[in-house]
């Protein structure tokens, strides 16, 4: 086994951590062993391995057990002679060495998870070396940026190193338990989920917005997916006391201020922004200003943010704060912190990702979500699930998709009356907001309707509703 030392980075003198007998031994079992691939597959991959002969042998193992293939020596060599490799690798006399060398395969998990464990330690010098070369550059002003790209790297390695496995009923149950004496009296509710602000969504989504759950907002442009985001981290911080970090890609944390005091104040959001206001909004807007203050929402406005960075952010934020709910507007824009094929891998990536940082944190993350243009051309507006299905897995990694409708965006008030003239009742529905949670994992889906106060970018409860009187889905 060979180790680095423990002054800093991979020099040519100094090799990084490696145990290449452990890399023998894990190899040589699988060639050995039918039943170690299926303990040695879920902790290692093929980039975990120091030698490049190891980690092509491995490939060669797996794809061929993949394949559902016999995985012994012959057919390993055959299948690194398929791909040109049998003699970077070693050769057939090298495999039969392997196995010979081999001291015992009941023991390749063991040596798995010494490779895996130098393999952190390797990404975590590389980590540890692009930091200190950005930081011997010293070429970016933002210090705040540089911190945030430092640690992201290093909670990539720790994300690589996180590796679940089965836990029995019995653990799971003991833990529920536990979970549920915490939370007794009158704030468990409140401990599981937190408010959406509104008792008609709230009660559908079974008390609120739960933990460890990735919310999808979805909706076409203008319709109010970042009022609503935002009506939610308003409502949840001021009701509940819930510190929320809000994630802006698209709008500055200046145009999302201004859109939180409109909403607080009752003044029209595009009078603030004018300044054009009266001595009764400066009075309306100074008590709204003492009110926000109060709420723990953290705002960061970064228009390009990876995966990782945000995940860095927001553990960096629980730790010092203390964390409830994670907004982020929009997923679209937050980049993957890989390079992919083509842009619906780079949603899809993207979506997984927030549903882990979800878990992780165990705080739900609300995400807006932009849809396709589908529901534009469609004889009825209202949007399906079908129409995210282009968007990646989006709908499969989400446990709650709603969207916003709202007829008044795509029905002008004089067709309207003209298409309800023998209905002199009805009235044209400016202000209506159609939430419908078309998918809800752990609960009921229906419509519930909201009031949308656009200058002032606030949705409201109507009168309450009994469940009865919701919209159920198809």
């Amino acid at each position: 086994m060979t180790r680095g030392g423990t002054d800093g980075l991979v020099t040519a003198e100094k090799l990084p951590p490696h145990d290449l007998d452990a890399e023998k031994a894990v190899v040589a079992s699988l060639m050995v062993d039918p039943e170690a691939i299926y303990r040695v597959v879920t902790i290692l991959t093929p980039e975990d391995f120091f030698r490049d002969e190891h980690r092509w042998i491995y490939e060669a193992c797996r794809d061929l057990w993949q394949r559902g293939e016999a995985v012994n020596q012959v057919t390993v060599a055959h299948e690194l002679a398929r791909r040109g490799l049998l003699d970077q690798a070693g050769g057939t006399a090298y495999l039969s060495q392997l196995v010979a060398e081999l001291p015992t395969p009941l023991v390749a998990e063991h040596y798995a998870r010494i490779v895996q464990r130098d393999s952190v330690y390797r990404r975590l010098l590389q980590a540890a070396q692009e930091i200190a070369q950005e930081a011997y550059r010293a070429d970016d002003p933002d210090i705040a940026r540089v911190l945030a790209r430092a640690e992201a790297r290093i909670a990539a390695v720790r994300q690589v190193q996180e590796v679940r496995d089965f836990v029995h009923l019995s653990e799971v149950l003991e833990g529920w338990q536990r979970t549920q004496a915490a939370l007794t009296g009158p704030v468990a509710a409140e401990a599981r989920a937190i408010t959406t602000g509104y008792m008609d969504l709230d009660t559908l989504l079974l008390g609120g917005l739960r933990r460890s759950e990735l919310i999808v907002v979805a909706a076409r442009t203008g319709l109010g997916k970042t009022s609503l985001l935002l009506n939610f981290a308003r409502n949840a911080a001021l009701r509940q006391r819930a510190v929320v970090a809000i994630f802006s890609l698209e709008m500055a944390a200046e145009q999302l201020a201004q859109r939180l005091l409109a909403m607080e104040s009752g003044v029209d959001s595009a009078r603030i922004g004018a300044g054009v206001i009266s001595d009764r909004d400066e009075r309306l807007i100074a008590r709204a200003i003492s009110r926000l203050a109060e709420a723990a929402i953290y705002i960061d406005d970064s228009p390009v943010l990876a995966v990782a960075e945000m995940r860095a952010k927001a553990r960096r934020l629980q730790m010092e704060r203390g964390l409830d709910m994670v907004m982020v507007d929009y997923l679209q824009l937050v980049r993957p912190d890989v390079r992919l094929e083509n842009r619906v891998q780079e949603v899809s990536y993207v979506s997984r990702a927030l549903k882990a940082l979800a878990r992780d944190l165990d705080v739900p993350v609300v995400a807006a979500a932009q849809l396709s243009r589908a529901a534009d051309v469609r004889a009825s507006h209202v949007p399906q699930l079908s129409d995210l299905r282009e968007s990646g897995s989006i709908e499969q990694d989400a446990d709650v998709v709603m969207f916003i409708y709202r007829e008044a965006a795509y029905v002008r008030r004089e067709e309207w009356e003209e298409m309800h003239k023998d209905k002199p009742g009805k009235a044209y529905p400016a202000e209506d907001a159609q939430i419908i949670v078309a998918k809800h994992r752990n609960g009921p889906t229906a419509t519930v309707h909201l009031r949308f106060r656009q200058k002032f970018a606030r949705f409201e409860d109507l009168l309450v509703q009994e469940p009865e009187a919701w919209e159920p889905q198809a």
